[in-house]
């Protein structure tokens, strides 16, 4: 390989970024390639200027250091904006007025695990775009010319002051925290000694070995602790981070979860009383009690592919103000940017939670109730999901059924719907059904079991 190339593990090349297990499958390298790889795609743009942020990973200042040297050997200048969330590094883009940023981060995933996010001007970066700087670092194509500069930039308070200018509360609440020791700790610390009420901090201090819990607020387990702790203090809620703060999960204050699809209710509520007729978008896993909601509420729902560069995509396309995702990616374009972040969520709940005449929990039971399945994720080769999803769409158009095919297929039946989908970022098919009964939950758990049974897939118990 000539002195310039470079091979990326072809595992680590995802549709939303680059991610990889340290030491075997990513390494300072890759960092390198990666920063001047996209210093090319940038120069192609006309840009100049990128942000470079990192999470509390222990292999991430390396990582940082070495993007931001492909960076300058790409002649960008880059902007150090320091430790702290994801959309931290979104914020220094938007309020610095550069032309892109790279975010070194292994988001949820374990500690031996990192990778980069990036956006390209305001809109995000994925798919074709993050496949084009793997194939610029193999045939060492880079952008030459006078060396980038590097200057540091730190934005956390900055970022702060922006988040609590959108606070809109009125009595005070008692709020536990958890940052699982994610990148998210210190900014939720700078936050909540700023907001009135009392506020309970778990986990704050930014770890990158995740010594208490693994930092995913998807998964009920790593959320016993926040659980325990709004008992303890009697709090109004608790707010939970994962591993780089832009996603959020969220309990009442009798210690139960709000899944994404819950929380976007409140806040299309919120969006909607302002922006009648606004469009509100969800992913293909959200409960039809969101969308019926959103409807209800005033708005136009529009059902989109899981993903939250997709998701951003589609904001950008349409105008909507508002999107979420099952997995905690809340997106506001209302007052805000227009990129996921949890603790600009966090803002927006925490105003709704204070000037409601109830209790979240009371706001909680107030929602249609209905039966669904967790989201379950199986194993399955990375080919042979898309044709397991093609083959179930083609019987269930031959059928006649009430199919919506925008992200894999989403059946309705007069029991409720059921989905399957192929995962854009592991070897794993994801299902899920949801009901207004037992019995129609189990009728549809069947029609989903004999729909892969049918391509000789077999339905894990759920």
């Amino acid at each position: 390989m000539a002195k310039n190339q470079h091979r990326f593990d072809p595992t680590v090349i995802r549709e939303y970024d680059i991610r990889g297990v340290v030491g075997r499958t990513l390494s300072t390298d890759d960092a390198y390639a990666v920063g001047r790889g996209f210093a090319t795609v940038l120069r192609e743009a006309g840009g100049r200027k990128a942000a470079v942020g990192y999470d509390g990973r222990l292999s991430s200042p390396a990582m940082e250091a070495a993007v931001v040297e492909g960076l300058r050997d790409g002649g960008v200048a880059a902007l150090r904006v320091g430790l702290g969330p994801t959309p931290m590094l979104y914020f220094a883009v938007h309020s610095l007025e550069l032309d892109g940023g790279v975010m070194v981060t292994g988001s949820h995933n374990p500690a031996d695990y990192n990778g980069f996010k990036m956006m390209l001007g305001k809109g995000a970066f994925y798919g074709a775009a993050i496949r084009r700087i793997a194939e610029i670092a193999a045939a060492g194509a880079y952008a030459g010319g006078p060396r980038g500069s590097a200057e540091d930039r730190p934005v956390l308070t900055t970022y702060v002051d922006r988040l609590l200018r959108d606070y809109r509360g009125r009595r005070p609440l008692t709020v536990a925290w958890d940052a699982g020791n994610g990148a998210a700790g210190e900014a939720m610390a700078q936050l909540t000694a700023r907001l009135p009420g009392k506020h309970v901090m778990l986990h704050q201090t930014i770890d990158g070995r995740f010594p208490n819990h693994h930092p995913d607020p998807t998964v009920p387990e790593n959320l016993i602790d926040l659980q325990a702790k709004v008992a303890e203090v009697q709090a109004d809620l608790g707010i939970a981070f994962d591993g780089d703060g832009d996603r959020i999960g969220v309990i009442d204050g009798k210690g139960r979860i709000l899944w994404g699809d819950q929380l976007l209710v409140l806040f299309a509520r919120e969006v909607l009383a302002d922006r009648p007729g606004a469009i509100v978008i969800a992913d293909v896993k959200a409960s039809q009690v969101l969308f019926d909601e959103i409807a209800r509420a005033g708005g136009q729902p529009l059902m989109w592919r899981t993903g939250h560069s997709l998701i951003k995509a589609k904001m950008a396309e349409t105008g909507a103000p508002l999107a979420g995702e099952m997995s905690g990616h809340i997106f506001f374009a209302d007052r805000y940017y227009g990129f996921d972040d949890a603790l600009y969520a966090a803002v927006r709940i925490l105003g709704i939670a204070s000037r409601a005449g109830e209790s979240l929990a009371a706001m909680r039971d107030g929602l249609p109730q209905v039966i669904n399945t967790p989201e379950l994720r199986f194993a399955c080769s990375d080919v042979r999901k898309f044709e397991v999803v093609g083959e179930v769409a083609k019987r269930l158009g031959q059928a006649g059924a009430d199919v919506s095919d925008i992200d894999g297929v989403r059946v309705r039946t007069a029991d409720g719907w059921w989905l399957l989908r192929a995962s854009n970022t592991q070897d794993v098919l994801v299902a899920r059904c949801e009901s207004k009964t037992p019995a129609g939950l189990d009728r549809l758990k069947a029609a989903l079991a004999a729909e892969l049974a049918a391509s000789g897939i077999a339905l894990p118990k759920f």
